[in-house]
């Protein structure tokens, strides 16, 4: 799988545009924007695959995909036009991908198919995409506990980004705010944070495509940051806002993912039985969800919960968790 690389050698933008331009095309095979269109789509598939089911479901998807029909797409004679437009989904699909492959748990491949992706989204022009990029980048690293990285690729991100919407402006200071947090710097975290409050209270009540940064997102945010700061009875109170804002169209795999950390807070706080209410809740949907971060945050609830056995509900889910990890 590889592992994470804390000194990742980050291409800069003006390193990545045109590098690829000297690709070697075959001639004997052509593609037109239809083939864009097609590689779009499947990604949009594949994005509802990964939320729904997990990184280990839709990665091996992904990858095929990539290997079999986009990497001959990129190989094939097109017009100039056509050619940037294939190298632009290439490049959005090998982010889709290293996100999924983050989720998995395989992070060393997730940081090639990140480094691809800058490549690709350079040679295509596509400044929007690298920067996206590089902020998924610091979410890995901040997941890790990765503080000062998480940092310097949410600083390159927000440095590099083309547009200052307040969409953008709060997708990417929240990751900073986070960032900054773990890295201990909260003048800095409490000024990002500020910053996405603002920029989110700006922002149009319609969502972008992807990246779009909600009320509820900086709900979240905002528990990422308090926690990391070492407030959990603040961070579980902005989770609890961020579940009360969340609407239909999120998804199970986030749903879960901010369910099992509510959960430990929770038992942080001394709040045994709410704690095991929230477990419980993730217990019911995990069988359907193939991801590593959250095999690994089941697997945690019998150690967490081992102390507390005497109490009966606290056993039963203990007991539950363990024949839900077997099976």
């Amino acid at each position: 799988m590889g592992l994470f690389s804390v000194a990742l050698t980050i291409p800069g933008w003006p390193d990545v545009v045109g590098r690829m331009e000297a690709i070697k095309t075959d001639p004997q095979r052509r593609i037109g924007q239809s083939e864009v269109q097609a590689v779009l789509a499947m990604t949009d598939r594949l994005s509802d695959l990964d939320d729904e089911f997990g990184g280990r479901y839709a990665r091996p998807m992904a990858a095929a995909f990539l290997v079999n029909t986009v990497a001959p797409y990129l190989k094939a004679s097109a017009s100039s036009e056509t050619r940037k437009s294939m190298m632009s989904a290439a490049s959005f699909l090998c982010y889709l991908t290293g996100w999924m492959a983050v989720d998995e748990g395989a992070h060393g491949r997730a940081q090639e198919y990140y480094v691809k992706s800058l490549e690709l989204a350079g040679a295509s022009g596509d400044h929007m995409t690298y920067c996206h990029v590089l902020r998924g980048m610091s979410v890995q690293a901040a997941n890790l506990g990765h503080g000062t990285p998480a940092v310097r690729l949410a600083n390159a991100a927000a440095e590099a980004s083309p547009e200052s919407s307040p969409r953008m402006r709060a997708f990417l200071a929240g990751q900073q705010a986070h960032s900054y947090a773990l890295a201990g710097e909260k003048t800095n975290a409490l000024n990002s944070l500020r910053e996405a409050e603002r920029a989110v209270n700006q922002a149009e009540s319609q969502l972008g495509t992807f990246g779009g940064f909600s009320s509820a997102t900086l709900a979240y945010s905002t528990s990422e940051v308090r926690h990391a700061l070492g407030d959990v009875k603040g961070s579980v109170e902005s989770l609890h806002d961020h579940f009360c804002l969340r609407d239909s169209s999120d998804k199970q795999r986030s749903n879960l993912i901010f369910s099992s950390l509510l959960a430990e807070r929770q038992l942080q706080m001394g709040h045994l039985e709410a704690a095991c209410s929230t477990w419980g809740k993730v217990l019911d949907a995990y069988p359907a969800i193939h991801s590593g971060r959250i095999d690994g945050q089941v697997a945690k609830i019998p150690s967490l919960l081992a102390p507390y056995r005497s109490n009966s509900v606290a056993r039963h889910l203990l007991e539950r968790s363990r024949d839900v990890s077997v099976n």
